[in-house]
């Protein structure tokens, strides 16, 4: 048997004891006048975004807002993301992203879910929030970034503006237990749970990254992926915490991603495999000078390897994937970034620094598992999250003693590389993006033509995975495929659609009445 060599072993780290808006604090005094962000051509300073985040603060603290206050925040990529969520950190408060593309159901059931009383949002997505206002229980100011801010709303830009730069007073807090983010995250029993993240989570998880990934204020990072995704939100906090700069695109549109990599000599490049699919398929690719790029980084799906063989033979970079859940704040595992030589396409690399990590058989966890068994993964460390907001059933079912179970089936090798196998758990990826199966078959269910129904993944060459349907009709009644795909699509994101709907006679399911998932995917 092989042993773990020494290079493979990443060191302890030192944690700041500091809130989640101490890490910009620290690059503004190593580098107040560098850029912090950049987009479409307006470029802000660390300084300006600390003054800017700092009048947003006191506007809130005005408003009344304060520790423990959820704010929501709704908005695709942008500057006032950043200075939203340092802001609302500042107050002692806790960011619940929404994502953007969600429909006025959706954005319903988090803000009342999370119990949120401000919602901060960009005035193109205002019109959603308008359709639901009078449904809305606790959000008592809504925020409009953009230059109108409608009757019963306020300006963010004026809230700014007429408050002072000064930092606003001290919030005393508990770093391991008050939260600063309350993302949701599509778990498997039906609608998507609040993770809760503590300043400390973020904190640590923040350092782990910049650690493994190598980010120092030198860098320059392309950001499309949402900020509103635990993966983009990462990036996002390491980059203020390494005094890197973040080149911001509100959407990903690869011509625009290839021209600012040149323009603004990225370094690094973070994308999902969907991205890197596209790239390479892209005659206009090789066209670009990428030459500043170190390495291309994929997560929030696996990344097929001959992908990133082609993308490799294509552009000469180093391309590499890492793994994360929500649950960890949220990196977990990444490949070694600064030698070709130890990367492992097929694998997410080795754990960050200051992680336990265990495979164990997936009906006994007290059965721990060897080198190159196959079982359920399971880790530890200063990251992981302190449950799932308002269900403490859930939280018991992840969080046992000590452990985060990941849900996700793994192996892990000789020299400590980790292989993702399958999961465990029932969501679905769809270019990265969790959606559950309870939660598509709550909604057939409600169509008076469905008698009964499941959804399990299908494989998809671009997106990964697809939702597919299993819809058993009701008695007497015809309905179309096409006509329950429009059903679903009229009341979910764009990437929850369900894509293929097959009809059958029966569900199969076990004597207790659970769906045998493994029996659909198996058809096909």
């Amino acid at each position: 048997m092989r042993t773990t060599r020494p290079e493979l072993t990443r060191p302890k780290l030192d944690y700041p004891r500091v809130p989640y808006h101490g890490l910009l604090r620290r690059s503004v005094e190593r580098t107040p006048d560098k850029w912090a962000t950049v987009f479409h051509d307006r470029m802000l300073t660390f300084r300006e975004i600390e003054g800017a985040s700092n009048a947003l603060a006191n506007g809130l603290l005005s408003m009344g807002v304060g520790k423990g206050d959820r704010v929501a925040l709704l908005m695709t990529n942008r500057p006032e993301y950043v200075i939203s969520f340092q802001a609302t950190s500042k107050v002692g408060g806790t960011v619940t992203p929404i994502n953007p593309a969600y429909r006025s159901d959706e954005v319903e059931y988090q803000l009342n879910d999370s119990n949120a009383c401000v919602l901060i949002v960009h005035e193109e997505r205002y019109p959603l929030v308008d359709e639901i206002r009078a449904n809305l229980k606790t959000v008592k100011h809504i925020l409009v970034i953009g230059s109108e801010s409608p009757a019963g709303t306020v300006s963010w830009d004026a809230l700014v503006r007429e408050h002072p730069a000064s930092p606003p007073p001290e919030v005393a807090l508990d770093l391991e237990r008050d939260l600063i983010a309350l993302p949701y995250s599509s778990g498997t029993t039906g609608l998507p749970k609040g993770v809760m993240l503590s300043h400390r989570n973020l904190v640590c998880n923040h350092i782990q990254c910049m650690s493994a990934a190598r980010i120092t204020q030198r860098d320059t990072l392309l950001m499309f992926l949402p900020f509103y995704h635990i993966y983009g939100s990462m990036l996002m906090g390491a980059a203020i915490g390494s005094g890197a700069t973040l080149c911001i695109m509100e959407r990903f549109d690869a011509l625009t991603a290839l021209s600012i990599t040149e323009r603004y000599r990225v370094t690094l490049f973070y994308a999902v495999p969907p991205v890197l699919l596209g790239l390479i398929q892209m005659p206009e690719l090789q066209r670009f000078d990428l030459s500043s790029v170190r390495y291309i980084m994929s997560g929030a799906a696996p990344l097929p390897p001959e992908i990133a063989r082609r993308m490799q033979e294509l552009t000469g970079l180093l391309v590499l994937q890492g793994y994360g859940l929500t649950e960890a704040s949220p990196l977990t595992h990444l490949n070694p970034v600064d030698n070709p030589e130890l990367v492992r396409m097929d694998s997410v690399g080795w754990a960050v620094a200051d992680q336990i990590e265990e495979i164990v058989d997936v009906d006994d966890a007290a059965k721990v598992l060897g080198v190159d068994e196959v079982g359920e993964l399971r880790i530890r460390g200063p990251q992981v999250m302190q449950g799932y907001w308002n269900a403490p059933q859930e939280t018991a079912r992840a969080l046992r003693d000590g452990w985060l179970y990941t849900g996700d089936i793994a192996r892990k090798d000789a020299d400590g590389y980790v292989y993702i196998v399958d999961r465990k758990k029932e969501m679905i990826k769809y270019k990265g993006f969790g959606i559950a199966p309870a939660e598509l078959e709550a909604l057939l269910h409600e169509h008076p033509a469905v008698a009964d129904c499941a959804v399990v993944p299908k494989r998809d060459p671009e997106a990964g995975e697809i939702p597919r349907a299993f819809v058993v009709r009701a008695a007497g009644v015809s309905i179309s495929e096409h006509e329950l795909i429009c059903f679903v699509a009229e009341r979910v994101a764009t990437y929850k659609q369900v894509r293929l709907v097959t009809f059958i006679d029966a569900i199969p399911k076990n004597p207790s009445g659970k769906i045998l998932r493994r029996v659909l995917k198996e058809q096909e």
